[in-house]
């Protein structure tokens, strides 16, 4: 198979093109490319739903961390004044969490970046190429019209200008059915007309899907970074209602992050096997969505020199037409006009036809080379192998680091949460327990604490 022009199967897609693949029932699944087969979708499947065994194991961790924590705590004796130990642990388990979910929400902005670069690249060139086709179709149309237009009315009138010589009237038909001819070859070069695949609304779906796939992605993003700010609030007001929200919404993002992780790692595992040979897998797919000969789609998937080009023989007989057609009307000018003065108006339109056909051919011709379309082709398997692929490993490490930094977090909250002060001020006055570790030093606790802020003695 012929390589695209600057398109070569990266590292990454040799990395997880060899990864071993397997069906429901665990058997070895082939890693070609092949999303019609139901083997091929449930190996994708099983790569998906290993993040959902990821998900309830994490979860299964954090429930039995906290119920250890909550539970099997030993209880602090009386009067002891002593805080908890574990506050420096706590600290620097926030802080580990916090600058994890920091560094994957920039991973993540970039990976949904370079994601959205990729298929923005391959929508334009789609359209590109939906630019191509259509102006082939646009300029056979043109020319057909216009040399049918000169049969049904110039050269018609020549002929009977020319009636009473019948050897230029034959050479006036030999220029009709030339032209006639020309016109038959031209049809046949617009291979896309009528072809209800069109590149242009592909782009459309295609960008459809990336903007809400792009929207998706930010909002994860965003709830990821308020999970942040809840976290630095709660931690530095010490306040436990902040922290009880920050619970409620890790709890939320850790599990979306984690449904993200396996629809991530499920489709860069298809795009590897995608992009490692993806000529067969288009000519196939174009073939049954066209209807089109595999001469003609080979011609412009492969553009190497063992296709050849399958219009090489209607553009050679056409241009030769066109050739005989100029040579005649020379003839005719020169035998006919000095005879038929009313002749050379005829002539001179039908010369201004030929040269404007003859440019679009020129143009028709250089269009209907595979160059053109073997590039966009080429750009679109860059846009989506190489940039979009690279977006998808970027999100998937942000869903990693998210999940990871969520997890650690909803560890340290409970410890948190028990070394947070009283919030009322009437413990301080209360003579219990919990109020002599906030006395300022140096006061006797049962002196009255009158000088004390916010206490008032109690009546006995």
């Amino acid at each position: 198979m012929g390589a695209p022009p600057g398109y070569r199967p990266s590292a990454w897609v040799h990395l997880l093109h060899q990864l071993p693949r397997a069906d429901f029932q665990l058997r070895p699944v082939p890693s070609g490319f092949a999303p019609q087969e139901q083997e091929y979708q449930q190996a994708l499947l099983l790569v998906a739903a290993l993040a959902g065994l990821g998900l309830g194991l994490s979860l299964i961790f954090i429930a039995v961390y906290l119920i250890r924590f909550c539970c099997c705590r030993p209880p602090e004796p009386p009067g002891s004044k002593t805080p908890s130990p574990g506050g420096g642990c706590v600290t620097w388990s926030c802080i580990v969490a916090l600058l994890a979910g920091c560094i994957g929400i920039g991973i993540g902005f970039y990976g949904n970046s370079e994601t959205s670069d990729g298929v923005s690249q391959l929508s334009s060139a789609l359209l590109h190429a939906n630019h191509t086709l259509s102006a082939i179709d646009h300029l056979v149309l043109e020319m057909v019209e216009r040399l049918g237009e000169a049969v049904r009315t110039e050269l018609t009138t020549l002929e009977e200008v020319l009636e009473p010589r019948t050897e230029l009237v034959a050479a006036a038909r030999g220029a009709r059915r030339q032209a006639e001819a020309v016109a038959q070859q031209l049809q046949g070069l617009a291979f896309w007309q009528g072809v209800p695949l069109s590149p242009l609304q592909v782009a459309e779906d295609v960008s459809f899907v990336e903007e809400y796939r792009w929207l998706a992605y930010v909002l994860l993003l965003l709830l990821e970074l308020l999970v942040c700010l809840f976290t630095l609030l709660g931690l530095a007001k010490q306040s436990k209602w902040l922290v009880i929200v920050m619970t409620v919404m890790s709890l939320l993002v850790l599990v979306l992050s984690w449904g993200s992780m396996g629809l991530e790692a499920a489709t860069a595992v298809g795009l590897s096997d995608f992009c490692s040979n993806p000529d067969p897998y288009v000519l196939n797919l174009t073939q049954e969505e066209t209807g089109l000969s595999s001469d003609i789609l080979s011609y412009y998937f492969l553009c190497n020199q063992a296709v050849s080009n399958p219009f090489q023989q209607r553009l050679t007989l056409s241009q030769r037409a066109l050739a005989n057609i100029h040579s005649q009307l020379l003839g005719l000018e020169r035998e006919a006009v000095p005879q038929f003065p009313s002749a050379q108006k005829p002539l001179l339109s039908l010369e201004e036809t030929l040269n404007v056909t003859e440019g679009n051919f020129h143009q028709l011709v250089a269009l209907l080379h595979c160059r053109g379309l073997h590039k966009d082709y080429g750009a679109a398997l860059r846009g989506l192998c190489e940039d979009a692929l690279e977006g998808l490993l970027f999100l998937l490490l942000f869903s990693l680091l998210s999940a990871g930094a969520l997890a650690t977090a909803l560890c340290s909250l409970p410890r948190a949460w028990a070394l947070f002060p009283p919030r009322n001020p009437s413990a301080l006055c209360s003579g219990s327990r919990l109020s002599e570790p906030l006395l300022p030093a140096g006061l006797d606790p049962g002196s009255p604490l009158r000088s004390f802020p916010g206490c008032r003695r109690r009546p006995h």
